[in-house]
């Protein structure tokens, strides 16, 4: 006789089943298939004969290892282990689920190995691309140092200008890239590694070598200056800085390097506005004088970039942690 409750039963292996039948197929299959870890558990269970020892193989106690095979039996619908004092046997239902087990896990494995060699694939290799003055004179010693921490890792290295280096890296062409410029390009995330400032600099034979007070920056944008090419990161901040004082005039020599710029000034064909990074050995040797402006910003962030969303991974990673506090 019926209470008004709805009724239980069990299966042909005593499973409890609710009295509306099987689970319907519905939700997702995550939601339907028991997880890698409670199928690796059942075939232990199957291969040692004690749910205890499966446990201890599998490093979790003995009571997660129970509620891990009623969890799996509550989602199935039917029983798959049997406990004894004499330990832990199979079901009929419990059996024929190993079996399958034993092809998804096989399957899984598969598909780990298959990971591992996209991984090791992926740590091989490091395609960097860097605006000019990184490449020269601070990406070396990052790569000294990525190669004691990845001596494997082969380092392959674009230098170029800074939109040079941020097309390579929206289209795929490099892993990270590195750029001296005023903002992110379109696509590409971005962080701050360091600080750079830019100076103007002049041969010592140079008239303004003698000159005792600041330049004045409509003096500075007036003068025809030895500079790199448009779209290098130097030359957009310098452009930046000067466009309230009247704009750059007509460009002296453009060159596409920070070292052709500084052979030029250094024979005495003109005055330039170059990196702080690149002029250290040549101003304590006084082959350069470095000249004082006043009321212009020439500060400028250096940044790692990559693409939009695609945080760096293995080696691209760990060379942007060294980076960090850069310049």
């Amino acid at each position: 006789m019926s209470d008004g409750r709805a009724e239980t039963g069990r299966d042909d292996d005593g499973a409890r089943r609710d009295a509306d039948g099987p689970h319907p197929r519905t939700g997702s299959l995550a939601h339907r298939v028991p997880d890698l870890a409670a199928l690796q558990l059942l075939l232990a269970v199957a291969r040692l004969g004690s749910l205890g020892r499966a446990a201890r193989e599998l490093g979790i106690t003995q009571p997660a290892a129970s509620s891990r095979i009623r969890s799996m039996e509550r989602m199935l619908g039917v029983s798959l282990v049997e406990r004894s004092p004499r330990g832990s046997t199979l079901t009929p239902s419990g059996a024929l689920v190993t079996d399958w087990a034993r092809r998804v896990v096989e399957a899984a494995e598969a598909f780990d190995v298959g990971a591992q060699a996209l991984r090791g694939r992926r740590d091989s290799r490091l395609r960097v691309a860097a605006s000019m003055t990184i490449a020269e004179y601070l990406l070396p010693g990052w790569l000294i140092a990525l190669r004691g921490s990845r001596p494997d890792t082969a380092v392959s290295l674009f230098a170029g200008n800074s939109t040079a280096v941020a097309e390579r890296v929206l289209g795929g062409a490099a892993d990270l890239g590195f750029v001296e410029g005023l903002s992110v390009a379109p696509g590409l995330d971005g962080a701050v590694i360091g600080h750079d400032h830019l100076v103007v600099v002049v041969a010592p034979t140079h008239p303004w070598a003698r000159r005792r007070a600041p330049l004045d920056p409509a003096e500075l944008a007036a003068t025809p200056l030895l500079l790199r090419e448009r779209g290098s990161g130097t030359r957009q901040v310098l452009d930046a800085a000067l466009a309230a004082h009247g704009g750059l005039t007509a460009p002296l020599l453009e060159l596409a390097s920070t070292t052709a710029v500084k052979a030029a000034v250094v024979s005495g064909a003109g005055p330039s506005v170059l990196s702080e990074l690149a002029l250290g050995e040549e101003l304590a040797a006084r082959r350069l004088v470095q000249i004082p402006v006043e009321a212009v910003r020439l500060g400028r962030d250096l940044r790692a970039v990559w693409p939009t969303g695609q945080r760096p991974a293995g080696p691209a990673r760990d060379l942007l942690g060294l980076t960090r506090g850069s310049g």
